[in-house]
């Protein structure tokens, strides 16, 4: 709530402050549908809905949120605990649950951590709970959860991004899987005999799955397994591993992990004249903004992040409003986005 009354000045009277029956006075309403209007119940109509919030804003009046949430059990807040912000997947997950958290008038409250250790992961909690938040979003990038090296604490509304435990907590997560096996099928429909991989980190749970359903894939379809590359996400990763194969020339076809991985893959297939995909075909995963501007414009897994974050807001507010936390693993469909670098090898 906000100040009134008073001159402000030394001498002058103490300021009140503009409380729920001032608002309601001025509307000519009661206090409760003031209160029913300040905390955006559906049942107050229209037309007297206007009258009570053009009397708020001519009297500065705030509803107060701390008592609020003492009074309703809510902060309408919800915490996200995340490792990275700068891989794209993390970022673009942390974007969407902002929009569609805000969409359901709920705001997000973001704590990186450093160093993904049990005691970190505790801290962080902690400090949640002196933010007062609703729920916590954690984004696990990294292959922890389901090996027991860090546990979340008990009785807290947890959703889960990334991760393999759907077992224990609720887990959202792109079809990693299914991704891969499209993009790695793609280029043996093509006529490629096999397809080169470049991984993402070791200690990542999506690049760890990636790289068993590309495995899985050339299995099953009886082709050779190359030796995978390993990457760390980056495009200079990506760029050492492009030096390695152009100089193979029993590699025809590479599915890399990432799309940054893709983008230094494709400047080593240039600087040592291998053409992109006369010669070698490549296909990224992700689908970031600028793979369709790469040269040549790149084919890719789509993630659809927008909806791995509205997923994961509504897994909270499910867990906020049932106070039911359901273990399982809630997968987002993946899509192929053809483009022009991959083609049929060359014999």
């Amino acid at each position: 709530m906000v100040e009134r009354g008073g001159s402000g000045v030394p001498g002058g009277r103490r300021k009140q402050r503009v409380s729920m029956a001032d608002v309601a006075k001025l509307a000519g309403v009661s206090s409760q549908t003031v209160s029913r209007v300040s905390n955006g119940h559906p049942g107050v109509i229209s037309s007297t809905r206007e009258q009570v919030l053009a009397a708020m804003r001519e009297l500065g009046y705030r509803p107060n949120s701390a008592a609020r949430a003492l009074r309703y059990g809510r902060f309408n807040t919800i915490g996200v605990i995340l490792f990275s912000l700068s891989s794209t997947g993390n970022s673009r997950t942390v974007e969407a649950i902002a929009t569609h958290a805000a969409a359901e008038g709920y705001a997000i409250t973001l704590i990186p951590i450093d160093v993904p250790t049990q005691d970190n992961v505790l801290g962080a909690f902690t400090r949640m709970g002196e933010l007062a938040v609703d729920a916590v979003i954690v984004i696990m990038e990294i292959h922890l959860l389901d090996t027991g090296t860090v546990q979340l604490p008990p009785g807290v509304h947890v959703v889960v991004v990334d991760s393999d435990a759907g077992d224990r907590y609720s887990v959202v997560d792109t079809d990693q899987a299914d991704g891969t096996r499209k993009a790695v099928r793609h280029l043996l429909d093509l006529g490629h005999r096999t397809v080169w991989h470049v991984t993402g980190p070791e200690t990542s749970f999506a690049g760890q799955r990636r790289t068993q359903a590309w495995r899985a894939v050339l299995e099953e379809a009886g082709c050779p397994v190359p030796p995978p590359l390993h990457g760390d996400w980056s495009s200079e990763s990506g760029y050492a591993a492009g030096l390695r194969l152009a100089d193979r020339p029993d590699c025809t076809a590479v599915f890399t992990a990432n799309d940054q991985m893709a983008l230094g893959l494709l400047r080593a297939f240039h600087e040592r004249g291998v053409r992109v995909p006369e010669d070698i075909s490549v296909v990224g995963f992700d689908d970031i903004a600028d793979a369709a501007y790469f040269v040549p414009p790149l084919t890719t897994v789509h993630q659809d992040f927008a909806e791995v974050g509205r997923r994961c807001v509504q897994g909270a507010l499910d867990q906020i409003r049932t106070r039911d936390a359901r273990p399982g693993t809630d997968l987002v469909p993946t899509s192929l986005v053809i483009r022009r670098s991959t083609a049929p090898p060359r014999d």
